[in-house]
């Protein structure tokens, strides 16, 4: 919220600025004069609008390089996320035991392929995949693709979930 007001009065401020000196030259090029001021106090609000601008240009590009710092640490948390999730996909695959082909059918079906798709992709039959996609939902210790993905989502997620739902530990404990 604190950097929403920061943006909101740097426009502000910048628009102000602009309309004093884009309202002045408007008003003389149409002909229309306004009560004449003293050249110091014009001397005066040409130099405050002058530095709101500037102030405004300084203020922009700290909160531009802020935007900036914060992308690239979002990227290097996406790119660390994106990683540990890889992986967490291989040792799952190798504590399985799943084979070559098991484990690109299995890197397939988290992909959301279908089996006419995966089967194309690897110049197979679907016969081939669905026994390859069945072996990996054995060794996985799951009945289909749902659950296959769950178990990746559950790992990624930690117990982040844990404390909103009772566990049954605690049902037990409270029952007695």
């Amino acid at each position: 919220m604190k950097r929403r007001t920061l943006l909101i009065s740097i426009l502000l401020v910048q628009a102000i600025c602009a309309i004093f000196f884009v309202s002045d030259i408007a008003l003389t090029v149409i002909g229309i004069r306004l009560q004449p001021i003293s050249w110091q106090t014009r001397e005066f609000l040409e130099i405050g609008a002058s530095l709101g601008l500037i102030l405004g240009l300084v203020l922009g590009a700290m909160a531009l390089r802020q935007s900036h710092r914060r992308a690239d640490a979002l990227e290097d948390r996406l790119r660390i996320a994106s990683g540990a999730f890889h992986e967490l996909i291989e040792d799952r695959f190798t504590s399985w035991q799943l084979t070559a082909a098991e484990h690109d059918v299995a890197m397939f079906l988290l992909k959301g392929l279908s089996i006419q798709e995966i089967a194309g992709l690897r110049a197979t039959s679907e016969g081939t995949v669905k026994a390859q996609s069945n072996a990996i939902y054995r060794k996985a210790g799951v009945s289909g693709r749902p659950q296959l993905l769950s178990l990746f989502i559950d790992d990624l997620m930690g117990d982040e979930l844990t404390p909103v739902a009772e566990k049954p530990a605690e049902r037990a404990g409270r029952a007695a």
